[in-house]
């Protein structure tokens, strides 16, 4: 069975199988695959493709590096932390002290006045990239100015928030 000059069932029965022992989950490992149909589709549309199941695979392994730098930012919980008990005490529930849920609000709202300060463009750039996690040339893309405005964008934030910081713990 073809599509688009791809065997499907080559796709996804061995480069799924693949895919998934590298991702040692098999609903990730689906994404990844349409993901990379996808990809392959936009990629089709603008040049022709000799080795459509080649290009496919290697769509996929980038498909597959770009998932593992994205979870890479992300640390995950540890049973503990999700059940709510403390590690050293597993009979305390987790909960933190009312000196440091003050202590960390007054530390976000003296972030979020240093962002306030910031031009908005700047803001915006720093918002897309720390916290939502795009990349510089996505994010380049989305706004419509070139990486090299990005690059100052960001490092204008970076340098605001790291004199903030130099400023409040001497």
């Amino acid at each position: 069975m073809n599509w688009n000059g791809i065997n499907l069932r080559w796709a996804y029965t061995d480069l799924l199988l693949s895919l998934s022992r590298q991702t040692r989950c098999v609903h990730v490992a689906y994404d990844i695959l349409h993901d990379a149909f996808i990809r392959y589709m936009l990629a089709s549309q603008r040049i022709n493709i000799d080795q459509p199941n080649a290009y496919l695979r290697r769509v996929a392994h980038s498909v597959l590096i770009d998932h593992y730098r994205h979870a890479a930012r992300y640390v995950p919980l540890t049973d503990e932390i999700r059940l709510g008990i403390q590690p050293d005490n597993p009979s305390a529930d987790f909960a933190p002290s009312a000196e440091h849920l003050a202590d960390m609000q007054q530390r976000l709202e003296a972030l979020q006045r240093i962002l306030d300060c910031l031009p908005a463009r700047c803001r915006e750039v720093f918002w897309l990239a720390r916290i939502e996690g795009h990349l510089q040339a996505q994010i380049a893309t989305m706004l419509g100015i070139s990486l090299n405005m990005v690059e100052r964008h960001l490092m204008r934030a970076l340098l605001d928030l790291r004199a903030a910081r130099e400023a409040l713990c001497p």
